[in-house]
């Protein structure tokens, strides 16, 4: 048999990068950014430390791997164009209590640049595909991508990182008779002047 034709077992050093990522989703979901240490992160793994660095240089690469972000979204060009808004608050509120990677990534992103770099890249690149969906052009399409991420992260911050009372009090149905209306307005209406 040859060295091409032998069949492939996975190698080690890819069990060692999955078993760090694993370990410093769950590290920073429990801990946020600042408090996770690659230490901990390195025995939640069961490695030596020194092989979180070889692999990922630094926490802040670590941490940008780890926190790889689908936002799920849903397909905008099939949601009835007076449902929009109310769609994707729906859909960013069940993301954001459905996974804590999201909210560890807000967290890092107001103190990190390395993190904040990633939460543009995610919203960016995702947010604005799904909205150019609908046909805009594509400077109207960012800035409309660019509000409703205002909205989104500001909520998810107030909501899940800042534990503000009144927005961890608010129900997700009440949320979205609140916040709907206002990214219907970015999303298919006219600024006003």
């Amino acid at each position: 048999m040859t060295a091409s034709a032998q069949p492939t077992s996975p190698r080690r050093s890819d069990a060692t990068r999955a078993a760090i990522l694993r370990a410093a989703r769950e590290r920073f979901a429990a801990d946020g950014y600042e408090r996770a240490t690659i230490r901990a992160i390195a025995a939640d793994a069961q490695i030596d430390p020194s092989m979180v660095m070889r692999y990922y240089g630094s926490k802040e690469g670590l941490f940008a791997a780890a926190a790889e972000f689908d936002l799920r979204l849903p397909d905008l060009a099939a949601v009835p164009p007076d449902q929009l808004g109310e769609t994707l608050v729906r859909h960013f509120l069940t993301r954001w209590e459905g996974d804590e990677t999201l909210v560890a990534l807000l967290r890092a992103a107001s103190t990190n640049p390395g993190a904040a770099e990633r939460m543009r890249g995610i919203f960016a690149d995702q947010l604005t595909a799904a909205v150019a969906t609908f046909g805009t052009d594509p400077t109207t399409t960012a800035r409309r991508a660019g509000l409703v991420a205002s909205q989104i992260l500001g909520l998810a911050y107030t909501r899940y990182v800042v534990r503000l009372p009144p927005m961890v009090d608010t129900t997700p149905q009440d949320l979205v008779s609140w916040v709907a209306p206002t990214l219907q307005r970015y999303l298919t209406g006219t600024p006003e002047g």
